[in-house]
């Protein structure tokens, strides 16, 4: 298995992997940045701030008239019960809030799994250990390109699947676009297109009639 680093279209490095399991069958992988412990904790740190900020909010005293200044144990424990609920529905929410964006938004990998005589799959794998794949056959895919678009007045590339209209088969149906979580720059996708290629180069050859070139 070969490593690479590269970069993302913001420059956070990136790792491609290349798997080669035969001649018509080849495994990219794209492997994002891992979660940081620091990032983490300056999220976790700004709720609970929060959460403190509102309850403090709460607490303003509001023009009441005139009352002895010693509470009675039920008010006492009145304050210290919507304290305890602050802090806890802070912990709550900031545990949903990390749940859900280890679930469904942090990816750690993107993986193409390229097979000549199949199709293409495309893996990506969350930070919580959660896959989703989309598997598409080689009769459908029409062509591997990069494709360019401008971004914040930015010219960005990327990859993507063409795949073949049924009705015109010279015609293209739907884009897929790929590895649109980590973004890689140019020179990392001209490796995967050209890895893709060797792959989709050689079914076409094969497929070809005897004589015909």
């Amino acid at each position: 298995m070969e490593e690479r680093r590269y970069q993302s279209a913001s420059g956070a490095p990136l790792a491609l992997r290349c798997r080669q399991h035969s001649a018509s069958c080849r495994e990219l992988a794209v492997r994002c940045p891992r979660l940081q412990l620091r990032s983490l904790s300056a999220v976790t740190s700004a709720v609970w701030l929060a959460a403190y900020g509102l309850f403090a909010l709460c607490q303003v005293p509001s023009p009441r008239p005139p009352r002895l200044l010693v509470g009675t144990p039920a008010e006492k424990g009145g304050g210290r019960l919507q304290n305890s609920m602050v802090l806890s529905a802070a912990i709550f929410l900031t545990l949903i809030g990390f749940i859900i964006y280890l679930h469904f938004v942090k990816i750690d990998q993107e993986s193409l799994l390229v097979i000549g005589s199949l199709g293409i799959q495309v893996t990506s794998s969350y930070a919580s250990g959660k896959e989703s794949t989309t598997f598409i056959e080689m009769s459908q895919v029409k062509d591997v390109v990069i494709n360019e678009a401008i971004h914040m007045q930015k010219v960005i590339y990327y990859l993507c699947i063409l795949l073949r209209d049924p009705q015109d088969p010279q015609g293209v149906s739907e884009v897929v676009p790929l590895f649109q979580s980590s973004k890689p720059r140019l020179d990392c996708l001209i490796e995967v297109y050209k890895s893709c290629h060797e792959i989709l180069d050689q079914r076409k050859t094969a497929s070809q009639p005897d004589g015909v070139k």
